[in-house]
């Protein structure tokens, strides 16, 4: 298969060395596919979108479906972010949205953010997943006094527009609540969202989705897609599915070539995390940091960071164009350089695990959820633009429903078209060099 970046980000043989794989390792193994299957549905992608999308087509409409995953699942994106379960998936500002698209579709996609929260909740306790829920919300945070006052703007624009019941924080509100960092001025609290293992809720979620009815295969990754007569047949190392419809349901590790018409449309970009050794509690007072809430600064290449249930602390962040092993390992320099100035009292603390992914990006800013118009049978859900725990989740049971044909379609109209293309596609790389050497130059100078 094609791919945008160096084959030792993409090659499933290659140990994840990341910490939320310690945190379970009783997960069960699924059988690669053998010889030929025929069913309703087969779906591509065996992370939070393939499954969810499965396990609502099970639990919701009877439908069998086969999960076809190139490694296991939660190899890719969702089994090695940094598990916050909170509202984004889009990069294009509100009010360029209300612009672009009006009032209302607007508002309907806030709302389809806050379900995909409730959602991912709701799956947990019905299913009864051990996720290392932990934290209430998430915090938007300035790492400049001067985006102090944009902040608060943007609290009074979110409640004034959406209802949302954001709530600006000073910097003595943030070190009250225990989030005290000399490189932090200010924050903006959203109550929807939370932190979670995202490792054990993949693998949580696979097992649901079996349990639910589906089938789920490993190391079957799809090396030749064809139409025969109304059939989709999809052709794996060792077998082949013959399908009344299909759902693309991969990211950032999908080949250019799965489809004919699918080269160009999404663009995979680089994230990395570090996380320390468990901090004690006399350290983590020292720094004056104990909340355990999801927070991110609002650089265009942004931090991630929360405290684990353990004590651990999980630093992550946008950047880097290269996968190359040693050009990755300087990536991951930079995120631990950059933890090391948020929380100066833990400059010596040791980092155990370090660790990079692939997000997607759409040409557009959006997520895609729908039917596939000039491909009869294919339907697509993707590009959520670093920030899939909660909307692949949500992705997946919308996608479910639009095969079904289901009349409860919350989608916002914008999302429901293909990805479009990038112009000139195979400029991509440069378009993601000119873009970080754009956000780069607007992080410092703001």
């Amino acid at each position: 298969m094609k791919h945008l970046y160096h084959p030792t980000a993409l090659d499933p043989a290659i140990p994840v060395p990341s910490w939320w794989r310690e945190t379970k390792t009783d997960v069960p193994s699924y059988p690669a596919l053998e010889g030929d299957i025929e069913t309703e549905v087969a779906i591509i992608g065996g992370g939070y979108t393939g499954l969810s999308a499965a396990y609502h087509l099970a639990r919701d409409h009877g439908i069998r479906a086969i999960v076809l995953e190139r490694a296991y699942p939660g190899w890719g994106g969702s089994g090695r972010n940094g598990g916050f379960c909170c509202m984004g998936s889009s990069k294009m500002p509100w009010s360029k949205m209300i612009a672009k698209f009006g009032l209302e579709e607007a508002q309907s996609f806030w709302r389809s953010q806050k379900d995909s929260v409730e959602l991912v909740a709701e799956i947990a306790e019905r299913e009864n997943l051990d996720i290392d829920k932990t934290g209430t919300g998430e915090i938007s945070l300035a790492h400049k006094p001067s985006l102090v006052e944009g902040l608060k703007e943007e609290a009074a624009f979110m409640a004034r527009t959406f209802g949302a019941a954001e709530k600006f924080m000073s910097k003595e509100d943030l070190m009250a609540q225990g989030m005290n960092s000399p490189g932090l001025y200010a924050g903006v609290a959203n109550p929807v969202g939370f932190g979670l293992n995202p490792w054990k809720y993949v693998t949580g979620l696979a097992s649901a989705t079996e349990k639910a009815g589906a089938r789920i295969f490993a190391n079957a990754e799809v090396i030749h897609w064809a139409r025969e007569g109304a059939k989709h047949v999809l052709t794996t190392q060792r077998g082949r599915v013959r399908a009344d419809k299909v759902l693309i349901a991969t990211a950032g590790y999908t080949g250019e070539d799965l489809h004919p018409d699918y080269a160009g449309r999404i663009l995979p970009a680089l994230s990395s995390i570090v996380v320390t050794r468990p901090l004690t509690e006399a350290e983590r007072q020292e720094q004056g940091w104990t909340s355990t809430i999801p927070v991110y600064d609002i650089r265009y290449l942004l931090h991630y960071f929360r405290l684990l249930p353990d004590g651990r602390m999980m630093f992550g962040g946008r950047g880097g164009l290269s996968a190359e092993p040693g050009k990755l390992r300087a990536q991951q320099d930079n995120i631990e350089a950059a933890f090391r100035a948020y929380y100066p009292a833990w400059r010596q603390v040791e980092i155990t695990h370090r660790w990079s992914g692939l997000l997607c990006l759409a040409q557009d800013l959006v997520p895609h959820v729908g039917a596939w118009d000039d491909h009869p049978g294919i339907y697509f859900a993707m590009c959520y633009h670093g920030n899939g725990v909660a909307m692949g989740t949500w992705s997946g049971r919308a996608a479910a429903r639009v095969m079904m044909g289901s009349q409860d379609d919350q989608r916002p109209n914008f999302i429901r078209r293909v990805p479009p293309k990038f112009p000139l596609p195979f400029l991509r790389p440069l378009y993601l060099r000119g873009a970080y050497i754009g956000y780069g130059i607007k992080d410092g100078l703001n």
